[in-house]
């Protein structure tokens, strides 16, 4: 890793600096004692989710609640620390944003705390200067707004439901009544808040129960993708796959391959205005007065199949519609729910401040700043100087105020625009709130101190309003004081333990819903020939957040498998006619602007469109983060944020290799061998074959009576990569880089292979996570030479990392190729990029070994973890309840795919799943015996016969 680099120090504005050497020294002692005492408690009393031991033990880990948000939607999570270490996230149960699971994003958040790269300290025009300096020039500036009673003042933050920072920006414009107060979020769905103004006459948020939903109807919609609602909607939806008598039944009609359509029964690959066409065209079916195209056959017969299956299922049909719909879409899809009865909550929104404002938007912060009417522009952890639409000029623009604040946590792209820039506290360093989607809301706490000179978002909001000694701990208290029964600090401490405030879920409302919208738009647009773009939030670096974190960027993208950069997606006939193959680098334009992007041929997406994500192309991410992908923000506009209709790729002759870590399985006898499947209602496929002759000894009886297993249920696996993820904050595997992944290597303990078990112009797709399957009868263990691979007693295939010497006999014995190899220290002394850095080290599980070069390692099925439990049982005198042990992937999961438990012992769910008639091992006609089996993937289609199946 290369030394860092001091930044310039800059005279103070206010008072000179007139420090000696002595002092500077004294200064300097006293930052490294700083640094050495972050990893410890904050000073504010925090209560761990279990209860506190008299005496805190070295190295016994305590696991603590708290919440993380995404898109300013909370997450309760349960994070473990080690000494003062948060080293793992793991959901809360109690939670009804989480559920007791998590997604990729919040498995990350442990890695992002310890990123050297964030920003250390408060910023003057790029060097470093004092919290006094700042304090003194904010005085200044808000005496002077103050007195023009906040006439050019302006704040900006992203989306936030945190009751407490709502209540403080309440508190501001009162204090300044003609300020204003913007929010932004790339990720935000503004057709859906208009579509619900037109369809109810007023602002409500919809809150979908797929637990319910026996119908669903999405609209260009991916309600089962990464988001902040992923871990409650695939909840809900697995629930219903699980019940063979209420089988739920999924359409999509989309223009790109996503989550949702990777698992619906019924898909359909469209462009956006033809899918907004087949939204009116059901609408009229179901009695809207909307005047609708005649629609081709196929969509004619596939609208006969959804009426037929909406009409029979009335109150547990859904319809949801997309981002990249319009406003009269979404409007359509909730007079539809009404019409049906269908399971949806209305609520009122969760992000107007307690007097009930309403924050504005980009654009008119943009046109403010264009009419020279911003004096003072705070931006509080937004980043618009990479995300913003490229026609709102928000570079050009934020220079025109004279006064510019910035506070991230990173030194970023708008930090850049900023004069001033104030580090901001990692979610796992501050105290703070968030509400769930359903309003449900929960305390953030800090598990650790500030690992460097930052600050909460509080702190920064209270030193607008000239408080400039409060404290985030104290302001979020006093925002609860009042909801608080008549003992505070014993109704706060069991808030803090239980990571849920009870009683604040949002009640639902019941406005009327209008007569249907007399029109669409969707007649008028008819179908160009021209080629379409649709932008997509990236599954692993969402809007570009994530960008400097390397095991999201190292995550195999579920429907790719690309890592380390994004791709254009192109059908194969779009790609044939434009003469264009997968890796060429192409110039992709709209509207006189254009970007490069290689091109990864994709036979989901609709004829006619192009589909890309978002969160490449930083430039001020980090070492991790820099120059990786494509920038789509860069063609993004404010009128039509989600989709471009006219665009035109322009090849560039050259080639820019994808690089993923597998492919996807399209060959039709490895897909009926690998990937069983079969459709409801027909007659199950043998998938089990007979135990195979083998010259290898049974497996001997187990002294303490346990048999650990694992079986995986295909059919609600959603492919998110949430066990991926948690697997390697568990289990400290290694990130590579990219070199070391185009020669093929990478570590990922767990893989998602995926499946293609549809037509070539239609993928149906299925996903299937492979840890180690721990075989009985293990092909890797008799070519050990040095018996590092060995069968413990309890069923375990074990690897001894101190014995091996890395021949890779075992790996390349193994039929199911999950063992990997160091071919360099890529934990221990070789690390990639900046991971080799001190602050890295703080996010190690002390109770597993970080291996060396030359080491092979796997899945252990998070043994750990298992002798926890025993050590557990041993000291209480008791037996290991059937399903105690729980595996960092099976925490993880959201849909509750991944069961794990003891085969001895008859209760637990692990001998349930066996027993299904779906259950099947993977290549189990080589006779290996494997540990980890399968239940076999469901689809429940629309046919001929689908008014007698529904």
């Amino acid at each position: 890793m290369p030394p860092l680099k001091e930044l310039p120090t800059r005279p103070d504005p206010v008072r000179p600096s007139k420090l000696n050497r002595r002092q500077a020294l004294g200064l300097l002692a006293t930052g490294m004692a700083s640094g050495l005492a972050a990893c410890s408690k904050p000073d504010e009393q925090i209560l761990p989710y279990v209860r506190m031991p008299e005496r805190i033990v070295p190295g016994e880990a305590l696991k603590f609640a708290t919440t993380l948000g995404l898109a300013g939607i909370g997450r309760g999570v349960i994070v473990t620390s080690v000494d003062g270490r948060p080293i793992k996230v793991e959901g809360n149960p109690r939670h009804p944003g989480s559920l007791g699971a998590t997604d990729v994003f919040a498995e990350a958040a442990v890695l992002s705390l310890y990123d050297p790269d964030r920003s250390r300290t408060i910023l003057h025009k790029g060097a470093i200067a004092s919290r006094e300096a700042l304090l003194g020039v904010l005085t200044s500036e808000l005496t002077e707004a103050r007195s023009r009673q906040g006439d050019g003042l302006r704040l900006l933050t992203c989306r936030t439901t945190s009751p407490t920072l709502l209540r403080q920006i309440d508190g501001l414009l009162q204090a300044f009544p003609t300020a204003a107060w913007h929010a932004y979020d790339p990720t935000d769905d503004e057709n859906a808040r208009q579509g619900a103004q037109l369809a109810f006459g007023q602002a409500v948020c919809s809150l979908a129960d797929f637990a319910q939903a026996r119908m669903i109807v999405a609209l260009d919609a991916d309600p089962l993708g990464h988001g902040p609602d992923q871990i409650r909607i695939g909840r809900g939806f697995a629930m219903r796959r699980n019940d063979a008598n209420a089988f739920s039944r999924l359409y999509c009609l989309e223009s790109a391959l996503s989550l949702t359509g990777a698992k619906a029964d019924e898909r359909l690959a469209l462009r956006p205005e033809a899918i907004e066409q087949f939204a009116a065209s059901l609408a009229r079916e179901l009695g809207a007065p909307i005047g609708a195209p005649e629609l081709p056959e196929r969509e004619r017969l596939l609208l006969r199949n959804i009426l037929l299956d909406l009409n029979a299922h009335k109150s547990e049909a859904l319809v949801v519609a997309g981002p990249g719909m319009s406003k009269e879409v979404h409007a359509i899809a909730h007079w539809i729910n009404a019409q049906l009865n269908a399971p949806v909550r209305l609520i009122d929104p969760i992000d107007h401040t307690p007097s009930g404002r309403q924050a504005g938007t980009l654009q008119q912060l943009a046109d403010d700043l264009e009419g020279g009417r911003v004096r003072q522009l705070f931006i509080i952890g937004a980043n618009p100087g990479y995300d913003a639409p490229v026609d709102l000029q928000f570079e050009a623009r934020a220079q025109k105020a004279q006064f510019r604040l910035h506070m991230g946590e990173y030194v970023d792209e708008t930090a850049a625009l900023a004069t001033w820039h104030v580090p901001q506290n990692h979610q796992l360093e501050a105290w703070s709130d968030l509400r769930a989607s359903d309003g449900t809301a929960s305390i953030v706490q800090p598990l650790i101190k500030p690992l460097y000179s930052s600050f909460g978002i509080h702190e920064v909001l209270a030193w607008m309003a000239g408080e400039q000694d409060a404290s985030s701990y104290e302001l979020v208290r006093q925002t609860w004081r009042d909801a608080a029964p008549e003992d505070f600090e014993a109704w706060w401490q069991r808030v803090l333990q239980e990571g849920v405030i009870p009683g604040t879920g949002a009640p639902a409302v019941k406005p009327a819903v209008s007569v249907s919208p007399s029109s669409t738009g969707a007649e008028a647009q008819e179908k160009k020939n021209g080629l379409s773009l649709v932008l997509r939030p990236d599954p692993c670096m969402w809007d570009g957040s994530f960008a400097n974190n390397a095991w999201l960027q190292e995550c195999p993208k579920p429907l790719s498998k690309q890592v380390w950069g994004n791709a254009l997606a192109l059908h194969p006939k779009d790609a044939s006619r434009l003469g264009i193959q997968s890796g060429e680098l192409v110039a992709i334009a709209a509207v006189g602007r254009s970007i490069e992007v290689p091109v990864l041929i994709e036979p989901g997406s609709a004829i006619g469109v192009c589909a890309l994500t978002f969160g490449g192309g930083r430039q001020k991410a980090g070492a991790i983060g820099n120059g990786v992908g494509a920038n789509a923000y860069a063609l993004r506009t404010s009128d039509n944020p989600w989709r471009l209709a006219q665009v035109s790729i322009t090849r560039t002759g050259r080639r820019e290799p994808i690089l993923t870590t597998q492919n996807i399985v399209r060959t039709p006898e490895d897909v009926r061998q690998l990937y069983p499947s079969y459709q409801l209602g027909r007659a199950l496929p043998s998938t089990t074959p007979p135990d195979q002759p083998s010259l290898m000894p049974r497996p001997p009886k187990t002294d303490d009576g346990h048999a650990w297993a694992m079986v995986i249920d295909t059919s609600v696996c959603i492919g998110c990569n949430a066990c991926v993820v948690s697997c390697q904050a568990e289990n400290n595997v290694p990130v590579v880089g990219p070199e070391q992944v185009a020669m093929g290597r990478d570590m990922h303990w767990m893989r998602v292979d995926v499946y293609d078990h549809g037509a070539t112009d239609d993928p149906q797709l299925g996903f299937q996570p492979v840890p180690c399957m721990h075989c009985e009868h293990a092909p890797c263990e008799p070519v050990c030479p040095v018996a590092a691979s060995v069968h413990d007693h309890e069923g375990l295939n074990a690897q001894v990392y101190n014995r091996c010497i890395g021949t890779r006999f075992c790996e390349a014995n193994c039929p199911y190729k999950v063992r990997r190899f160091n071919f360099f220290g890529y934990a221990d002394g070789e690390e990639y990029g900046n991971l080799g850095a001190d602050s890295y080290r703080g996010q190690k599980n002390p109770e597993v070994t970080v291996r060396a070069r030359g080491v092979m390692e796997k899945c252990t099925y998070c043994v750990q973890r298992i002798s926890a439990a025993r050590r557990a049982a041993e000291r209480e005198n008791r037996a290991i309840d059937p399903d105690e042990v729980r595996t960092a992937c099976q925490n993880a999961c959201p849909t509750r795919a991944i069961s794990f438990g003891d085969m001895n012992q008859p209760e637990a769910e692990v001998n349930t799943r066996k027993a299904d008639p779906r259950h099947y091992a993977l290549l189990g006609h080589l006779g290996t015996r494997p540990r980890t089996t399968y239940l076999a993937d469901v689809r429940n289609p629309a046919g001929p016969d689908a008014e007698e199946r529904t």
